[in-house]
């Protein structure tokens, strides 16, 4: 059965997205913890993490990082938060995120009815900070991967 994820990546479903390269897409979550809040999925679908090919799990932490330095810079973050449960939807992903605290890595406190225009100034920030930083796998108008 197709996950939610390769729906979203196939264009099924509408995302947000800040990444595409042919290992991976980034988009924002529409639950995050964070303004910005990105999660790094593998284009292959595969249940847990720790069965991707290690070359592909080598890659989506490569574009977390990446996706985090955008993220500490643009939205002035302390730290950069990460984050693989996997239980809601059985596709591999990493959650990565701002933060200026603790408190933000308390996953029952993810936003909810974040207005559309502050996601989508969200991921129009993180693209042009990606942008500036010279990677040029960042879509250009961050709806199709």
């Amino acid at each position: 059965m197709t996950t939610l994820f390769t729906r979203i990546i196939d264009g099924e479903i509408p995302g947000r997205f800040v990444w595409s390269d042919d290992v991976c897409v980034a988009f924002l979550t529409i639950g995050p913890l964070q303004l910005g809040h990105a999660m790094v999925v593998p284009r292959a679908e595969v249940d847990q993490w720790v069965d991707l090919e290690p070359d592909v799990a080598a890659h989506l932490f490569e574009v977390a990082r990446l996706i985090g330095v955008a993220q500490r810079e643009e939205f002035d973050a302390e730290r950069i938060g990460l984050l693989i449960e996997g239980y809601e939807i059985p596709h591999a992903h990493v959650h990565v995120w701002p933060s200026r605290s603790a408190a933000d890595f308390d996953v029952a406190q993810v936003m909810t009815d974040v207005p559309d225009a502050d996601m989508d100034d969200a991921a129009v920030r993180l693209r042009d900070r990606l942008r500036a930083h010279g990677h040029t796998h960042v879509p250009e108008n961050g709806d199709r991967p």
